[in-house]
């Protein structure tokens, strides 16, 4: 986009990713480390809520897909938190001219129950996406015994997000300050 295309007041990603539970390595989700016996198969943590969350701000964006950008089988993503990942699309969403504003995600998995950990989830997904906790929503649901998922043989997760243009010139005020009011002298 040049600089003097305007911009979409708002954009809107959904995001998708799915991977088989293995043994042998830890499960991670939304950046936290969760206590199961077996954890996601892939290159990076194979985190699948950042992936989506990833994938959804992309999208937004009209830049692709996780796998566009950092590739598959790329040593230097071997064994990568998801979260420098997000990190890494969060700077392109800026050079884009955007901001993420808003993330709803949902785990889809038969174990382990993810409740006790979304507080978690959220708070650091939120200090990535540079953006208020209450605008990251992490919730959780099975298959109810339905399909792979509802096998227990992997774990999928989907997100949408939005993004909005990031202010542009001097006067611009980043949504997180608050505005001194205006005293009468």
């Amino acid at each position: 986009m040049s600089r003097h295309e305007p911009r979409h007041a708002l954009r809107v990603g959904v995001g998708l990713d799915m991977h088989r539970l293995v043994s042998g390595r830890p499960l991670t989700l939304g950046g936290v480390s969760i206590p199961f016996p077996r954890g996601l198969e892939g290159d990076s943590d194979a985190d699948v809520l950042t992936h989506a969350i990833l994938d959804a701000l992309l999208g937004a964006c009209g830049e692709g897909d996780i796998g566009s950008q950092f590739g598959v089988g790329r040593p230097e993503t071997r064994g990568i938190s998801s979260l420098v990942l997000l990190k890494q699309v969060v700077i392109l969403v800026a050079a884009k001219g955007y901001r993420p504003s808003n993330v709803d995600a949902t785990v889809l998995a038969e174990a382990p129950r993810i409740g006790p950990h979304i507080l978690a989830m959220r708070e650091r997904l939120s200090a990535v996406l540079q953006i208020p906790l209450d605008c990251v929503n992490v919730k959780g649901t099975t298959a109810k015994g339905l399909g792979w998922v509802g096998a227990g043989e992997g774990i999928a997760a989907i997100a949408v997000a939005s993004v909005t243009p990031v202010p542009a010139g001097p006067l611009a005020v980043s949504p997180h300050r608050t505005r001194r009011a205006h005293v009468k002298k």
